[in-house]
């Protein structure tokens, strides 16, 4: 597996809020008050869910000028996405092997 764990990755995206700011970086850096004008949410909510995704590793503040805009992690949505695949592979493996013990049966 990885180095950081996908616990905490997949509880912060376990939010549908969470998942919608991540969504919306998507297009472009943004601030949590640009954010909170797209989103049905208040800024200081989505001044909270940033710190969340923060945390786990899945957004950045970026200062420009005097405000500060978070910006989308490609590398740990990469690396997420990698540990899903290999432990998808794992268990094809394994339902491969049922399948072939069951087809010799």
């Amino acid at each position: 597996m990885s180095q950081t764990p996908l616990v905490p990755v997949f509880a912060a995206l376990g939010d549908e809020t969470r998942w919608s700011i991540l969504a919306a970086l998507g297009g472009g850096d943004a601030s949590a008050s640009t954010l909170a004008g797209r989103l049905p949410v208040t800024r200081q909510a989505i001044a909270k869910h940033l710190a969340v995704l923060q945390d786990v590793g899945l957004v950045e503040p970026v200062r420009v000028g005097r405000e500060v805009r978070y910006r989308v992690l490609g590398a740990r949505l990469t690396a997420t996405a990698r540990d899903l695949d290999r432990v998808g592979a794992e268990w094809e493996q394994r339902l491969a092997e049922i399948k072939r013990i069951a087809e010799g049966l």
